[in-house]
């Protein structure tokens, strides 16, 4: 059973210590390394995790969908360039298993991945958002994993909408 937010496994780490605020320097920096910069350090975080995406804590996943989300709608991501991947998502939601059976729903989890390279692909704005949700998917293996990516795509696009993103 992966661990609740009180029971966090011990993280080398530890994504909190990670500063997602822009320094004197990168606010100087070009606006793609910045990007580069952001969407790394939340891929290496959630690579790091070692029991699914479930142990991401809520409060470092709130923070870095913070840091994300404004950082996506600075590079001017629409969010009716993401509605499919969005309306896919909000579809396994709605269908989830009420026996918790993650294999009824890992096969569209995964296919989740494709939608999002199809977005990056017409709208090179959504590339951060797909490489960091697809980094997002392969840690997803049970029904609290998807849970968990639901709430940092909802919050995400909440904080993109809350920098100024339009639809």
């Amino acid at each position: 059973m992966p661990p609740t937010d009180s029971q966090e496994p011990k993280k080398l780490n530890s994504p909190s210590k990670v500063n997602l605020t822009p320094s004197n320097s990168s606010r100087n920096a070009p606006s793609q390394n910045r990007s580069e910069e952001i969407t790394t350090t939340i891929i290496k975080t959630i690579n790091q995790l070692t029991h699914g995406f479930s142990s991401y804590s809520i409060r470092d996943l709130v923070k870095h969908a913070e840091a994300f989300g404004s950082h996506l709608e600075r590079n001017q991501l629409k969010t009716n360039q993401v509605r499919k991947f969005l309306d896919a998502v909000n579809r396994i939601k709605a269908d989830l298993p009420e026996d918790k059976n993650f294999s009824k729903i890992e096969t569209d989890v995964v296919l989740l991945k494709p939608k999002l390279a199809y977005a990056a692909a017409r709208q090179p704005a959504a590339k951060p958002l797909s490489d960091v949700m697809s980094a997002a998917i392969e840690q997803v293996h049970s029904i609290d994993d998807f849970k968990r990516l639901v709430q940092f795509l909802e919050s995400t696009i909440a904080y993109h909408k809350a920098s100024g993103g339009r639809d």
